[in-house]
């Protein structure tokens, strides 16, 4: 027990129930386009066993971290091309190519892009948020769309999105918690795992707090909602980049979309402020 009040583990848990959060940005906005089509007085159940099924399927995937490590190392397949970007086949690429294999990684050979479990998963979610983003602003852009109001989806049917879009954001949230919390810095083996699971749970927790105002803010502001869309686009974007190992740096992912909802924000705020001088002239 006094292994996980050291002041690494501390900083470890710090660090890694941060950046679960920053990730779990990506799952909240989903969230709140799927259950903003639901009837109001399901919408804070389906809120809250989304995030839930989140927490179980990413604690699973941290018991089962072995397996998991594995996806991003077994080769299934490769593709004929090299992807631009990827550095497949860059002389730095060659220099390491021994250092690599002997560290276990995946070496991806001169002209080719080998392809793993998780690239399938990545690339699966991305293609389903593409698809799913781009059905949903076409349904915004509707004529008719506000006058027939919600469209119908079921329950079952937003769980049941919500599910499948929580596997690819879990499964790359787990992978970023074994890269951060590596179990052979600590003597015993439980250490990392308690802390990796402290961490997932303190992140749905604060999701879980703010899910609720986030998607009714989202929901209440249709050019939010449509923000909150193209942000989705491209999150499915970098998904089937990275699928097919052409690196995205999230800091600049983030920073466009902060940088978008400030402008969308100060533009919300000026309209609000013309609204208000209109009524009193």
């Amino acid at each position: 027990m006094a292994e996980l009040l050291t002041v690494s583990s501390l900083i470890a848990l710090a660090t890694l129930a941060i950046l679960e959060i920053v990730l779990g940005i990506d799952n909240v906005v989903f969230l709140a386009i799927l259950t903003g089509k639901l009837p109001a007085e399901q919408q804070p159940k389906a809120r809250t066993m989304g995030l839930a099924l989140a927490a179980v399927g990413r604690i699973a995937l941290l018991f089962a971290i072995s397996w998991v490590i594995t996806l991003d190392k077994t080769t299934l397949f490769e593709l004929p091309f090299d992807m631009p970007g990827g550095g497949h086949g860059s002389a730095k690429a060659t220099d390491h190519k021994d250092a690599d294999a002997a560290a276990g990684e995946v070496v991806d050979p001169p002209g080719k892009t080998p392809i793993t479990a998780k690239d399938l998963v990545l690339l699966a979610g991305g293609l389903f948020l593409l698809g799913k983003s781009t059905w949903e602003i076409g349904h915004q852009m509707d004529p008719g769309h506000e006058a027939s109001g919600k469209s119908a989806t079921s329950f079952a049917a937003a769980l049941v999105q919500i599910m499948a879009i929580d596997m690819v954001f879990s499964l790359d949230s787990v992978l970023t918690a074994v890269g951060m919390v590596r179990p052979d810095d600590y003597s015993a083996r439980w250490v990392p795992l308690t802390i990796m699971i402290t961490a997932v749970l303190l992140a749905i927790g604060v999701m879980l707090i703010f899910s609720g105002p986030i998607s009714r803010f989202v929901n209440d502001h249709p050019s939010v909602k449509m923000l909150a869309l193209a942000f989705l686009i491209l999150i499915g974007v970098v998904l089937i980049a990275e699928a097919l190992h052409t690196h995205v740096p999230r800091g600049y992912i983030y920073f466009s979309m902060g940088f978008s909802l400030l402008v969308e924000m100060l533009n919300l705020r000026a309209g609000a402020a013309r609204r208000a001088q209109q009524a009193t002239a």
